[in-house]
């Protein structure tokens, strides 16, 4: 059997309308060696028999069943079932671009970095928006300047980063089950153990924020477990003698008759302009 460069595991939750999407997206990744671990979290749509049939045709698609516990749950069994010497997660309503896994795995073997993350865009049905952008290869080894990086907490995600699979292991890195907003706690966590972390442009994960994601209820247990998680994260960090204060920005706004027209967020690494809206990031390094 080939070395496999790349676990891709996408849990997957009654996702019909978007999977086929997804699937396309990674078994059409330019980087060959790469296995695609499925769990059907309990769909009880289209979802498994989409899932079948793709692994009929992909020999590279496995597909994994388990009962109903949540995309934390899913993960962990995608995490346990992995074979290769990375692993990346993709949610099973969103994509990535052809080459992604690709630039993020030679750039983390290039450098021999236990973490390589690329940029977002956001979409939903009306917009189209660059959420997170590296506009330069950025090696990083302090805990500060990678937790800024990724725009923690606001964009803590998991999806947009490839890992080393014995660094996971090695550092009992897993999910928080029977919550959501588990990436808040699990990304901090990540970049603070990680040895180097390496950022890379003109990569793109494509984000999309349909009306029944998780992270757009509003309920009181989502309201609950974000205070949990964001909560559990900052008291890492604190226990780890890290100053998150300068991961916060600081908001200056300028404008005319009630009206914004420039915007201006900063902390240490970061400086955002957005004028009319439109932003300009700048890494300030």
């Amino acid at each position: 059997m080939n070395k496999i460069y790349v676990s891709i595991i996408v849990p997957v939750y009654n996702r019909e309308k978007y999977l086929n999407r997804c699937l396309n997206s990674l078994v059409n990744q330019t980087i060959r060696n790469i296995e695609i671990i499925c769990i059907d979290d309990g769909s009880f749509d289209s979802s498994a028999k989409i899932l079948k049939d793709y692994a009929l045709q992909h020999t590279n698609i496995q597909v994994i069943t388990q009962n109903n516990k949540g995309v934390a749950a899913a993960r962990n069994m995608g995490i346990n079932a992995a074979r290769g010497e990375y692993i990346g997660f993709v949610d099973s309503d969103d994509w990535v671009q052809d080459n992604f896994f690709e630039k993020l795995y030679n750039a983390v073997k290039t450098e021999n970095a236990d973490i390589a993350a690329g940029g977002i865009i956001r979409l939903d049905k009306l917009h189209k928006k660059q959420f997170l952008k590296y506009n330069k290869r950025i090696i990083s080894e302090n805990s500060e300047e990678k937790l800024t990086l990724c725009d923690y907490p606001n964009k803590s995600y998991v999806w947009n980063k490839i890992y080393k699979a014995s660094f996971l292991r090695d550092n009992n890195l897993i999910f928080e089950e029977g919550r959501i907003y588990e990436d808040i706690i699990f990304t901090p966590q990540a970049l603070y153990f990680s040895d180097k972390c390496i950022f890379v442009p003109d990569t793109n994960y494509y984000y999309w924020r349909g009306k029944n994601t998780l992270v757009k209820r509003k309920d009181n247990k989502s309201q609950e477990d974000n205070c949990y998680a964001i909560a559990k994260a900052d008291k890492f960090l604190k226990s780890k003698n890290i100053d998150i204060t300068p991961l916060r920005f600081d908001l200056k706004k300028y404008g005319i008759g009630g009206m914004t027209i420039v915007k201006v967020m900063e902390n240490k690494y970061f400086r955002r302009i957005y004028f009319l809206n439109i932003p300009i990031i700048k890494i300030k390094k």
